[in-house]
This record gives structure tokens, C-alpha cells and sequence, in this order.
């Protein structure tokens, strides 16, 4: 399983990686490892605005449908349009081509209440 170190991570399996205001968001590889084959995203509208530790949007794979929460407060910027057509990317490329939305921050203090890398690997390891 892949852990990045230079990604922030949540407790509800969201990649977080920041440039400047700017926060691209994903699932982790052990998040897609859990859901098998992901068959449907609903990623959120551009504009849309995003409260920390809310639901953003929806993962469909064959087995289960699993929502996807905010890391961050802020304003959601872009969306990775690729995934309507290949939603299978967040397979094959959880932390590059499988980014979900990205949006604009608007409380850096919430950077705090994420974990780094070393955190989430002991988070998933109190999971098994």
C-alpha cells in the first residue's frame, strides 16, 4: 500500500496536497483497495462551497457506494472531469491521474487537524 509522505491525509481516507491556498483532493490507495472496482464519481460542482469534514461527493464500485468528504473549508475550484468516463483512474492512479476536485482554502488552520503520513499508516494499522 502506498503512503506518500509529502500528502496530508484525513481519517475518512481523502489525500490532501497543498500549493499555496490551493488543496487537491483524492482517496488513498488503501481507501481504493477497500472498494475494489470504482464504476461511478460524483465529484462536486465548480463554485460549490465545502465545509471541513462534510460530504463533497459519492464513490460507487461494484461492492459498496462511499462519500467522499472535504478535508478543508473552502471553494471548490476544479474537478477532475476525466473521471465521468474513467472513474477507474482513482484505481490505477489514486494519488496522480485519480485526483477528485481541488478547491480554494479558506481557513488554513484546519491544515492542523490533518494527518501526516506516518499518522495514517498507524490509523490503518488500528483498523485491521
Amino acid at each position: 500500500m502506498d503512503i506518500p509522505k509529502d500528502l496530508l491525509y484525513t481519517r475518512t481516507h481523502e489525500w490532501v496536497r497543498i500549493e499555496n491556498d490551493t488543496a487537491t483532493v483524492g482517496i488513498t490507495d488503501h481507501a481504493q483497495e477497500q472498494l475494489t472496482d470504482i464504476v461511478f464519481v460524483e465529484t462536486p460542482q465548480v463554485g460549490k462551497k465545502a465545509a471541513q469534514n462534510k460530504e463533497i461527493g459519492v464513490v460507487e464500485s461494484c461492492k459498496i457506494a462511499a462519500d467522499i468528504y472535504s478535508p478543508l473549508s473552502g471553494e471548490v475550484i476544479a474537478t477532475n472531469d476525466r473521471l465521468a468516463n474513467e472513474p477507474d483512474l482513482l484505481n490505477k492512479d489514486p494519488y496522480g491521474e485519480g485526483w477528485i476536485f481541488q478547491i480554494r482554502i479558506s481557513d488554513q488552520s484546519e491544515l492542523k487537524s490533518l494527518l501526516d503520513a506516518d499518522a495514517y499508516q498507524a490509523l490503518i494499522a488500528e483498523e485491521k
